[in-house]
């Protein structure tokens, strides 16, 4: 339904919006898009077995489309809206012209640009989930389980967090691109619905080589470059601060990377790619909680840390511990979000630097760095910064493990959590009718596929008969 002529903005430039800050908000979320879409979607297809390529992309790329009518539909304002209780907005669509062209909530450009830069971070939190995921789950239990954690996980973290009505934002937290709202979250929750689902054949689990190295390094890359956007959007302003939390972002993942890969030399004597790739994914979350708001020796010494202690609970810990070894988090979503996302939450309440925290939330000396605090003679204040953080790490750690396993339980009710023996002995093809690679002979295996010419055309003598 179309509104009146009076009620609709007369000026595409109205007096508050600022072009060069509208600009640089969608150029972000645009980066933070093409993070899942295609980064993850190609990284997903090409770091699985070849029999699994299909569907672990397909994973990400419904997640993808199925967040953005559940953003718009109801997540947005449970998410930023007008409150309900403290740790979640009333719902209500994010549809409506008149609010969608006039000035959102923060920065100088419209509520349109402010939904659109939100719903990809919402998006790429549930495509993260997918990496736990891949090799055993229904694809129909994915298909309910998506808009059900966008609803009533993402929502409460997100309003809690980084609202300002959220009671962890009025508390003080220091969040400042995600490292709870998203990392921990999807950490947390593709562990826990890890659990739910249970493990890939003996067989995957034994041996799962990459199809691609080529490939994965190619989605990595667009990971790497789009999470310019990712923390970069963050301060909703082409400031200083976005400059500063861009480089920060890129030092931590460098230094993460080379700390990996020289672990993995000294351990196991050969320079590994996928573990190249695991570092950089580390250092990227790390840093992502605190970009902004740490100085960039700080910066280094997260990634000197992001590079070794995920690290450390991956290769070492998670070969020890039963219970971590019992579930089978494919792509090890746990160390590279979760164990990541609590070091740079704990991180960021250690270096907060207090000039560049206000920059980011304003002339509020509540928030400051452990580090700083004791230098300034504040240690009061560091300390109930970091118990703010560690507040954060657990209100976040059970709301996932919570919520994520009554929605794993309620899908099962409906659907399958898990494939067949025989679906997952056989993959792609079994489940969509489709293989990822032609490879033998002249385009055989899409011969058989539901989408050949050949297929198409017994589908249709099939439906004139009927």
């Amino acid at each position: 339904m179309s509104l009146p002529a009076s009620l609709l903005p007369t000026e595409a430039s109205p007096e508050w919006l600022n072009k060069g800050d509208a600009s640089w908000q969608l150029i972000a979320a645009t980066l933070v898009g093409l993070q899942s879409v295609p980064g993850l979607v190609i990284l997903y297809g090409s770091i699985v077995k070849k029999k699994w390529a299909v569907n672990s992309s397909f994973m990400a790329l419904y997640a993808f489309a199925a967040a953005l009518v559940v953003w718009v539909g109801w997540a947005f304002n449970m998410s930023f809206g007008e409150e309900m209780f403290p740790f979640l907005g009333r719902p209500a669509t994010a549809l409506d012209q008149k609010s969608l062209l006039g000035q959102g909530f923060a920065g100088f450009y419209s509520s349109a640009t402010l939904v659109y830069f939100q719903f990809v971070f919402a998006a790429i939190t549930v495509v993260l989930i997918a990496g736990a995921l891949i090799g055993r789950m229904d694809f129909r239990a994915w298909i309910i389980f998506v808009p059900l954690w966008l609803t009533f996980s993402y929502t409460i973290g997100a309003f809690s967090i980084w609202s300002p009505n959220g009671f962890l934002f009025k508390a003080g937290i220091m969040d400042f691109a995600g490292g709870f709202v998203i990392h921990l979250s999807s950490g947390i929750s593709g562990f826990t619905a890890a659990y739910w689902v249970g493990p890939r054949l003996a067989k995957d689990r034994e041996r799962f080589p990459p199809n691609n190295i080529l490939l994965t390094l190619a989605g990595a890359g667009l990971l790497w470059m789009g999470w310019s956007g990712f923390n970069g959007g963050a301060p909703y302003a082409a400031n200083i601060d976005a400059s500063l939390a861009v480089l920060n972002t890129h030092v931590c993942t460098a230094t993460s990377l080379l700390v990996w890969l020289s672990l993995d030399m000294f351990v196991f004597k050969k320079p590994s790619v996928v573990g190249a790739v695991q570092g950089m994914i580390t250092g990227l979350v790390c840093i992502t909680p605190a970009a902004g708001l740490v100085q960039g020796w700080a910066a280094i010494i997260m990634g000197l840390l992001s590079g070794s202690i995920p690290w450390f609970t991956m290769m070492v810990l998670h070969k020890k511990i039963k219970f971590l070894k019992h579930i089978d988090d494919t792509l090890a979503v746990f160390h590279t979000h979760a164990v990541a996302g609590m070091l740079g939450g704990i991180l960021t309440g250690i270096f907060g630097e207090p000039r560049l925290n206000r920059l980011f939330f304003g002339d509020d000396t509540r928030y400051i760095g452990l580090a700083y605090a004791m230098k300034d003679g504040r240690l009061t204040a560091g300390f109930r910064q970091i118990g703010i953080q560690f507040a954060g790490i657990l209100f976040i750690l059970i709301l996932n493990v919570v919520v994520t396993s009554v929605i794993c339980v309620l899908v099962r009710l409906v659907v399958p959590l898990r494939l067949s023996e025989e679906e997952m002995l056989v993959g792609d093809d079994a489940i969509h009718g489709e293989d990822a690679y032609a490879v033998w002979g002249d385009g055989e295996t899409f011969e058989n596929s539901v989408h050949s010419a050949e297929q198409y055309s017994h589908a249709l003598r099939g439906v004139e008969m009927i």
